[in-house]
């Protein structure tokens, strides 16, 4: 059993953080039709769902947590992924629920109000 130091408890806790965050199915939404372009609010509505301030309100978190920045262009602003990595990172989520998805479906202990 590895033994764990401050630093890599502290890694664990970000890291839970991190995936917390993309736990909710508004948010990972969001992600996953910016990663490939660049949209606006009432783009993002259309395509995800939800009212628009819903959908700001996750925008704002996102912006908050460093995944997602903006671009103001006139009267409107345009939201994309921050960084290639979280592009990345949604893309090997994708493969693992390919090999996994219908296990981690029937697992009992992520039920779907937990998400």
């Amino acid at each position: 059993m590895p033994i764990s130091t401050p630093s890599r408890s502290n890694d664990s806790a970000l890291a839970a953080k991190l995936f917390r965050g993309f736990s909710d199915k508004t948010r990972l939404a969001i992600l996953s039709e910016l990663a490939d372009r660049e949209l606006r609010v009432t783009d993002l509505q259309a395509r995800v769902g939800g009212s628009q301030a819903n959908i700001s309100g996750h925008l704002a978190c996102l912006k908050d947590c460093g995944l997602v920045v903006d671009r103001p262009q006139g009267r409107q602003t345009f939201y994309r992924i921050a960084a290639p990595e979280i592009v990345r990172l949604l893309r090997a989520a994708e493969q693992v629920l390919a090999l996994s998805g219908h296990q981690i479906a029937l697992c009992p202990n992520y039920r779907e109000s937990d998400a």
